[in-house]
């Protein structure tokens, strides 16, 4: 498992989805990158800023935020706590 440094966080991103609200299927090239997920892991945090995120946490981060990672086979993205927008 990745353990991440100072105040940053590994989520694992929610799957984008495949069909609309109407039952109509999206294609590949057309899905959007999801910007939800679960925190999988937490950085002790910084000195001066504590973690407001746990494991187990669903969050909603950034865009184009974080770094993408594939662990055994996984992909994760690690983000600093400054880039989650707000806990669900």
């Amino acid at each position: 498992m990745i353990k991440p440094l100072a105040d940053r966080v590994v989520i694992e991103p929610k799957e984008a989805e495949t069909k609309t609200a109407s039952g109509l299927y999206i294609p590949d090239t057309a899905k959007e990158k999801p910007q939800q997920g679960v925190v999988a892991a937490a950085g002790p945090g910084k000195k001066d800023e504590a973690m407001e995120v746990k494991v187990g946490d669903v969050v909603l981060y950034g865009k184009y935020a974080g770094t993408e990672v594939t662990v055994d086979g996984k992909k994760y993205l690690i983000v600093r706590q400054s880039d989650i927008l707000a806990i669900l």
